[in-house]
């Protein structure tokens, strides 16, 4: 096994910015598209490059059934933080349909990644409690971009924490401001954050040294909660 993720040997500047965060990284499996979901397979993937962290991605509705069976078969997965990504695309049943399927999941599943503007009826939701984390949305999302726009959101769930997309908020403000007004509203809430570099596109890939210097002030205010690679990290 390799060692952990924060151990992995990568570029320099890189290496850095994992360093703020010591046995608070690991991967999201949903880059893991050759393997989608095969979840015994993709839980192994990402146990080889962390077993601090893991988010066990199911983005499409169709892989939802399949995870809820894993974990409930497996509820004592080999990693000490534990989330899970809900579905932001191809549910045709009502949201509290959705939000039963998701309060399914075993106590050993920490939180419950969720697109804010897929919701529907955002207190359909309110039952998973301050398990659920709403992530801050890219450019192609109408909504959900802005501490503005999430307050609404926070408003219905009031026991919902906040999952910190970086990248999401980059490529809206490549300055950065965004990334710090959106801790400055939610430090409170926070529970995870999504790491990566991203393409105008709205695509993750794997972190760019630029963008790890870039991201540094930012993430520095984000230490002690998980950290996920939504990418491959690059080689050294």
């Amino acid at each position: 096994m390799l060692a952990p993720a924060e151990m992995i040997p990568t570029v320099s500047e890189i290496e850095e910015l994992l360093a703020c965060n010591p046995g608070l990284i690991g991967v999201s499996t949903g880059y893991m598209v050759g393997a989608r979901g095969d979840w015994p397979r993709l839980a192994a993937a990402a146990e080889v490059l962390s077993d601090d962290v893991v988010e066990l991605s199911a983005l499409s509705a169709r892989e939802l059934p399949g995870l809820v069976s894993f974990v409930e078969d497996i509820p004592q997965l080999p990693f000490r933080h534990v989330s899970v990504h809900g579905p932001s695309k191809g549910w045709h049943g009502s949201p509290q349909a959705l939000a039963d399927a998701l309060a399914e999941l075993p106590q050993s599943v920490e939180g419950i990644v969720m697109h804010p503007e897929t919701l529907g009826d955002a207190h359909a939701f309110a039952a998973l409690g301050s398990r659920l984390r709403l992530e801050n949305m890219d450019t192609r999302k109408p909504d959900a971009r802005t501490a503005s726009e999430l307050a609404g959101y926070f408003e219905a769930l009031p026991a919902a924490r906040f999952c910190f997309d970086i990248a999401h908020a980059q490529l809206h403000d490549p300055t950065m401001g965004l990334a710090h007004e959106l801790l400055d509203a939610f430090a409170d809430r926070l529970v995870e954050v999504h790491l990566s570099s991203i393409e105008p596109s709205g695509a993750h890939v794997p972190l760019r040294v630029e963008d790890a210097e870039a991201f540094m002030p930012v993430l520095t205010r984000c230490s002690g909660v998980p950290w996920v690679l939504e990418a491959p990290l690059p080689p050294r």
